[in-house]
C-alpha cells in the first residue's frame, strides 16, 4: 500500500550552470511543495501503514528550509560571505538547489529518518517510494532509491545555520540521521 504526505515551503536560491539566465544569475524564490511517498507491505494496528505523526522528522526537515536560502556549496566565496553576512536562515547543501537537487537531498535524507524511526504499532516493511519536489504549478521532479547514484554526498555535507538550528523543538534529530 502507498501513501502520501505533502509538505510546503517558501526558499530562495540561485541554480548556477542551467540553460535560464534569469535562473542562473539572480536570486529568486519559489513555493514549494513537497510529497513524500511511503509504502508498506502490511497496515499496522490502525490499519495504517503508518501514523503520520511518526513523519514529525520530516516535518521539521523540510521546514528547516523555510524562508531560507539554499546556498550550493560550490558557490564562490565571495557570495557565501555575502548571504551568510545577511541571512540568518541558510542551509549549505551539496547539490545545485534545482527541483532535481532538492528531490535528491529530501530523499536521502527521509529514507535516514525513516531508517531510524522506532515502530511499535506493528507496521510492516516500511520504506520510502518517492519523494516529489514541486518547484512551480506546472513543474516537478521526482526521486527514487536508484537515483541517488546520480550525486555523492553524505549526511555531514549538509549544514544548517544556527538560526535554523535554534528553531528545531526536537535538537536530537539531526544527530541521529548524521550517526
Amino acid at each position: 500500500m502507498l501513501i502520501r504526505k505533502l509538505f510546503k515551503f517558501e526558499g530562495a536560491h540561485i541554480v548556477r550552470n542551467c540553460s535560464s539566465h534569469r535562473c542562473r544569475e539572480n536570486i529568486h524564490g519559489h513555493s514549494y511543495i513537497v510529497e513524500v511517498f511511503i509504502t508498506s507491505d502490511k497496515l499496522d494496528r490502525g490499519y495504517m501503514v503508518m501514523d503520520f505523526v511518526l513523519l514529525n522528522k520530516v516535518k521539521e526537515l523540510v521546514d528547516s528550509f523555510d524562508h531560507t536560502y539554499s546556498l550550493w556549496q560550490e558557490e564562490s566565496d565571495e557570495l557565501k560571505s555575502f548571504i551568510y553576512k545577511y541571512n540568518r536562515r541558510v542551509a549549505e547543501i551539496p547539490v545545485s538547489p534545482s527541483a532535481e537537487g532538492y528531490a535528491l537531498l529530501f530523499f536521502y535524507l527521509i529514507d535516514k529518518i525513516l531508517r531510524n524511526t522506532e515502530y511499535k504499532n506493528g507496521e510492516g516493511n516500511v520504506q520510502l517510494s518517492s519523494v516529489r519536489v514541486h518547484e512551480t504549478a506546472t513543474g516537478y521532479a521526482e526521486a527514487f532509491q536508484e537515483d541517488l547514484k546520480l550525486v555523492n554526498f553524505n549526511v555531514h555535507d549538509i549544514c544548517f545555520s544556527e538560526a535554523i538550528r535554534e528553531e528545531w523543538k526536537d535538537k536530537q534529530w539531526w544527530e541521529e540521521i548524521r550517526n
